[in-house]
């Protein structure tokens, strides 16, 4: 599918661009191959989990958070791009090997295709989202523009552990499994399904160090509450991910020498 192309420097961001773009609905049409719901599957899995919470948190143990189902539905559809990314991403290398086999094939791009994708699907629910919100007496403010500049901050910071665990999970195959079990606790450290004001303050300065809490809590609060988000957190997080996204592409990059050998 990708020939070995030796391109100008001018040339390589359009041919990256186009390349992207090529395995991202790659990507995508292989995900819904054969299946006759397709991409009604990226809301499916968050509105059963939104029915589980519904009905354990409003009528078996109830919770006393107000439109408690746009509050979770925010809460999951944010998470799961996160999860569903950083999983899948894992593993990019590993299940690529046609691709990476071929001569000039810009490995790099795979964890990107991945995460571009998890994107793809967060921009398609958003409507429902949406309907949700509306449906729920949600108002939106002016606050609510601030949503690209969160999806750039959620897809740099899933690249930037992406591009780190695909090539830890080249040569250490129990990354995924671990990284799985790993995502299944931070989905309880992160609050989805309940109120962020039940930490007790004394585990804060642990608990604040979970990127995802304040992501997910400034979502609500461009969305739901119309108010501006944590900008000190956001702006920490974006201080953070300027780092961590250099060097993990550098450590990707560096592996990626034994890619072929390895897999």
């Amino acid at each position: 599918m990708v020939a070995k192309r030796t391109l100008r420097p001018r040339w390589r961001l359009p041919y990256l661009y186009d390349l992207l773009r090529e395995l991202v609905s790659r990507e995508m049409k292989l995900m819904y191959k054969r299946s006759a719901l397709g991409v009604a599957w990226t809301l499916i899995n968050p509105l059963l989990q939104l029915a589980v919470f519904a009905f354990v948190f409003q009528l078996v143990i109830p919770v006393n958070i107000p439109q408690y189902s746009s509050y979770v539905f925010t809460g999951l559809l944010v998470w799961n791009w996160f999860q569903t990314a950083l999983f899948q991403a894992t593993g990019a290398i590993v299940g690529s090997r046609p691709l990476i086999r071929q001569p000039g094939f810009p490995v790099a791009v795979l964890p990107v295709v991945i995460v571009t994708t998890g994107l793809v699907h967060f921009i398609l629910a958003l409507p429902v989202l949406i309907g949700f919100l509306l449906i729920d007496g949600v108002q939106f403010k002016p606050v609510v523009l601030w949503l690209p500049f969160l999806q750039i901050l959620q897809f740099a910071l899933t690249v930037s552990f992406a591009y780190f665990l695909a090539a830890l999970n080249v040569t250490f195959r129990d990354t995924q499994h671990t990284l799985g079990v790993l995502l299944q606790l931070f989905f309880y450290l992160t609050p989805i399904f309940y109120d962020i004001k039940n930490i007790p303050p004394k585990y804060w300065y642990v608990y604040g160090l979970n990127p995802m809490v304040h992501i997910v809590m400034s979502y609500r609060q461009i969305l739901m509450w119309g108010v501006p988000p944590d900008f000190l957190a956001l702006g920490i997080i974006a201080g953070i991910t300027a780092i961590l996204l250099p060097v993990g592409y550098w450590m990707f990059k560096r592996q990626s020498a034994h890619f072929v050998e390895e897999v």
